[in-house]
């Protein structure tokens, strides 16, 4: 545990040293809230669901972005430059490695997301706020997050070149936040595998104040799955 949180802190620090964690955390704070805000002030009451719900047009939506934006040069710079060989000649394991990169971005992505918490507290000055909603679509939001994560590092995992880690982490985020829509294009049979394999519906259920352990186990094993890959990944490039 002590390695996984050296690397961690290393890439935070590495992050705050440069404009990468200002601009990350600024953005979504200032675009996310425009999004909020303005589907808010059309529904007329006080709820923070249209803040976690996925559509083409939320917060959630970002994160598809800034998640393969933030790991695509976790690996594929350390490789490039040569860095990844001396990291992984120390003492330290491959899944430390993987674990450490990842706790750091998405420690990154929890402190922007923990902020817009004064979101939800000026909206219970405007009404009533029901809490309980408030804290699933929290939990959802940094579950949803870590599983993209955990693609955008494994992806970097397979390439020296971060444009290539950042164009193919993104389709692969977008198309399954995007597949939620198909299955209303799909034949029945097909509409609730299509629905499951979508990180769009899980956050949309638990952004309705449902915390199923389906949703949990799923963003769960995503990202457990991807951070496997990852760790095999590295290790057979200097096996």
């Amino acid at each position: 545990m002590r390695n996984i949180w050296s690397i961690a802190r290393r890439e935070l620090r590495s992050a705050f040293d440069s404009p990468v964690a200002y601009i990350v955390i600024v953005s979504f704070l200032l675009v996310g809230g425009w999004m909020y805000f303005s589907a808010l002030f059309l529904m007329g009451r006080a709820d923070m669901r249209a803040f976690f719900a996925p559509s083409p047009f939320s917060p959630a939506m970002l994160l598809v972005i800034m998640a393969p934006a933030l790991t695509m040069r976790l690996i594929a710079e350390e490789r490039k430059t040569g860095t990844i060989e001396l990291l992984t000649t120390m003492p330290i394991r491959d899944s430390e490695v993987i674990l450490g990169k990842f706790l750091a971005a998405l420690l990154l992505l929890a402190i922007g997301i923990g902020m817009t918490l004064i979101y939800a507290v000026t909206v219970s000055l405007l009404g009533p706020l029901d809490w309980g909603p408030v804290l699933a679509g929290y939990l959802g939001m940094l579950l949803f997050a870590a599983s993209l994560l955990g693609i955008g590092l494994m992806v970097s995992s397979w390439t020296r070149n971060q444009i290539v880690a950042f164009i193919v982490a993104f389709v692969l985020c977008a198309a399954l936040y995007f597949v939620y829509w198909l299955q209303f294009f799909v034949p029945q049979a097909l509409a609730p595998v299509v629905e499951y394999l979508s990180v769009s519906f899980h956050l949309d259920n638990m952004a309705r104040g449902v915390i199923d352990s389906r949703d949990v186990l799923y963003y769960l094993t995503l990202t457990g799955g991807t951070l496997v890959v990852a760790t095999y990944s590295l290790n057979q490039q200097h096996a």
